[in-house]
């Protein structure tokens, strides 16, 4: 959803002259701005390298739940793939932007005893380390989809039909733990144009970012 959320609000934005959407499947979205690489093996990058060079800025919105996977099948999908996306790209494009979507609760000492923390901790202080121009780690909570977004995942489409009446109430009673996709879209390309005060964006980081993305 965080991906499609971006994707609009890059198309829709005047500064932004060309997006590359890369994913094992089509976006299935049309614009004079749009070119797209349909990559089966997220994890090898050497035969698109071509493509992948020239680009300004790379929001990274993949993820996987780790319900009912183990540590290292959540680690291959979570640390590995994204770092072999980060290391190619750091290599071509080293005045980059790099913006990794995260999750609030990461736990950047690599330590604690929630699985999915401490690996996504580790992506992100591994991101940290690479030569990009500069990297950002956003942590949301709750996000909510107001533009016709999706999630690719069964049980998050599920899960977001179930609580769908009662989202609106949870973004006015807990503003700093509740985003939109538009909000998270605007986030993302004010932070990529302008940069933030610090690396690990929580979800009122975000929602300022978006907010002076708005009024810019």
């Amino acid at each position: 959803m965080v991906g499609q959320g971006v994707l609009r609000e890059c198309l829709l934005d005047a500064d932004v002259e060309k997006v590359l959407t890369l994913g094992r499947s089509a976006s299935g979205v049309e614009s004079p701005k749009l070119s797209e690489i349909v990559q089966p093996d997220m994890f090898h990058y050497a035969e698109i390298e071509s493509q992948m060079a020239g680009y300004d800025a790379c929001f990274f919105c993949l993820g996987v739940t780790s319900v009912g996977m183990s540590e290292e099948q959540y680690e291959r999908l979570t640390y590995t793939l994204t770092i072999a996306a980060a290391e190619t790209l750091s290599r071509l494009n080293p005045a980059m932007t790099f913006i990794f979507v995260s999750g609030m609760g990461t736990d950047s000492t690599e330590k604690g005893r929630i699985m999915w923390a401490r690996i996504k901790g580790k992506t992100e202080n591994a991101l940290l380390r690479l030569p990009f121009k500069a990297a950002y780690m956003f942590r949301p909570g709750v996000i909510v989809p107001i533009h016709g977004e999706r999630s690719r995942t069964t049980a998050t489409r599920v899960g977001y039909a179930i609580a769908k009446p009662i989202l609106p109430l949870l973004r006015r009673l807990f503003p700093k733990h509740v985003l939109t996709t538009e909000q998270m879209g605007k986030a993302m390309l004010n932070v990529a144009k302008n940069g933030a005060p610090k690396n690990v964006l929580e979800t009122w980081d975000i929602a300022n970012c978006a907010k002076s993305q708005t009024s810019s």
